[in-house]
């Protein structure tokens, strides 16, 4: 692993939000024109022109792998590339951008659940707390402040949709830290993105009914550069600076900055000129407060300690 230092590692992370945030209120403009599938297509195949030629470029030699790595790498690309933006996107087109958001979130928690299961550590009081405010944060949203709704079970497809994704997610970002350990970002990354693009291509093939190249061409300028964006920012951009922080982090701490999506999609929704309701600002509030709870303990127990001492 190269030294990079903390400071750029988290620049990184940062700017690998940012483009994740943006893709939503951005995927909600084209999906009013193309079909999800087919934006999901053209999302894996710009990703993977890109990444293929800067490997081209780099000179990088294909690491060897053994059978047990490949079919492990596969399967994790299926569920949480192929799955996870079928999933997602298919949520997006049924829901508010920044719902999508908001539960997406939720992936820190979660992240940290299962590495809690894995490591047979179980969470704290502050962390189960943290997890409890979270969750009443995203159904303030998806009840639009109705708790009758939660009582009747009557929630938006797509906001379960996009819950099954998150889930996928968080398997995918704990999966992630082994696989960093023994494959480069970018061969890691070509092949999640091949592995995506096969799914989709193949789910197609069986529902029918899907014209990529078609729809691609029947939108307009603004449209073809916002499928431009979500290929290499949303993708290429997002996807390896992020595992970058996965390999240098950890899973749960680089899964910690999902706090910061609903932010950035809340903020390019608004600078695209989408309508952001007071119940999602609240949901976002709430969220976010939860999220950060265990940092803002852990910051007051340390200082505390300070002037203890």
């Amino acid at each position: 692993m190269s030294r990079q230092s903390p400071f750029v590692t988290i620049l990184l992370l940062l700017i690998s939000i940012f483009c994740w945030g943006s893709v939503f209120p951005v995927s909600k403009l084209v999906l009013d024109q193309m079909s999800q599938n087919s934006l999901v297509v053209w999302r894996f195949s710009i990703a993977a022109l890109c990444l293929a030629a800067c490997l081209l470029v780099k000179r990088e030699r294909w690491p060897m792998l053994s059978f047990k790595q490949y079919a492990w790498l596969l399967f994790i690309s299926l569920i949480g590339v192929g799955g996870f933006n079928l999933l997602l996107f298919t949520g997006v087109k049924h829901t508010a951008a920044t719902n999508g958001a908001l539960v997406m979130a939720l992936s820190p928690l979660v992240t940290a659940l299962m590495v809690a299961a894995l490591s047979r550590k179980w969470l704290s009081r502050t962390q189960a707390l943290s997890l409890s405010i979270g969750l009443a944060g995203v159904l303030l949203v998806i009840t639009k402040g109705s708790w009758q709704t939660l009582a009747q079970f009557q929630f938006n497809q797509g906001d379960l949709t996009i819950i099954i994704a998150m889930l996928l997610w968080s398997a995918y970002t704990t999966a992630s830290q082994r696989v960093t350990g023994w494959l480069p970002l970018l061969p890691f990354t070509l092949v999640s993105m091949l592995a995506g693009d096969a799914f989709i291509l193949a789910f197609n093939s069986i529902q029918g009914g899907i014209h990529p190249v078609t729809e691609l061409l029947q939108l307009p300028l603004q449209g073809i550069m916002a499928v431009i964006y979500i290929g290499v920012f949303g993708t290429v951009v997002g996807y390896v600076f992020f595992l970058n922080a996965v390999q240098r982090l950890g899973s749960a701490p680089a899964a910690l900055f999902f706090n910061l999506i609903p932010v950035c999609a809340a903020l390019t929704a608004i600078i695209m000129g989408q309508t952001v309701t007071a119940v999602q600002i609240s949901g976002m509030a709430i969220v976010l407060c939860g999220l950060m709870l265990p940092q803002l303990i852990k910051l007051l127990r340390q200082r505390t300690a300070v002037q203890a001492n």
